[in-house]
């Protein structure tokens, strides 16, 4: 019941674009949910992040679950395509990712700009989030949609041409070193 009076009360992400301020922030997300929520749920929203870890680890949502296995997916694939363009070896070329992801990978790599590029990865996330939609929006998955939703928003809102580039050639350099920096972490 709590769950209705919390999501009841969050503002709409839908249809907001990248120049719109978002109508809430992370932490007053997060302040809003611990007034009704236990204090296990508000901790696996608090740790709720774009950045899965490498080894998979398990959720009480299988929305959450399902979104850190297409981002870890994503980042490998990304790390494995960039090693590639520079004719490196990055270690995970036997493993194999869905067609989507790699037309999106490819896609990505192409792009000059890496501010462009990473638009165009923030949209595809953003577009496979909201595949995971839930189709009951008084859930605890909901609010998991929410929470990861609320932080590709104010991601793409952080960028930065010039250190965008500076963290583009960092990256590349990591492969370049084998360091496999960046790529989940």
């Amino acid at each position: 019941m709590a769950e209705y009076y919390l999501i009841s009360q969050l503002p709409s992400l839908d249809g907001i674009d990248e120049n719109m301020p978002l109508p809430i922030s992370e932490e007053q997300f997060l302040k809003l949910c611990s007034g009704f929520l236990n204090k296990k749920l508000q901790n696996e929203l608090s740790a709720l992040t774009l950045l899965p870890p490498e080894e998979p680890q398990s959720s009480t949502s299988p929305l959450v679950e399902d979104w850190n296995n297409h981002e870890r997916n994503l980042r490998l694939a990304l790390a494995v395509a960039r090693a590639e363009k520079l004719k490196k070896s990055f270690g995970t070329e036997s493993r194999s990712f869905p067609a989507e992801l790699l037309s999106a990978v490819a896609t990505a790599v192409e792009i000059e700009s890496p501010l462009e590029a990473e638009v165009f990865l923030n949209n595809f996330r953003l577009e496979f989030l909201e595949s995971l939609r839930p189709m009951d929006t008084f859930s605890n998955d909901f609010l998991f949609y929410y929470g990861l939703k609320l932080k590709l928003l104010s991601r793409i809102r952080q960028f930065d041409a010039e250190a965008g580039k500076a963290a583009y050639k960092n990256i590349y350099s990591s492969i370049l070193n084998g360091d496999r920096l960046e790529a989940i972490q």
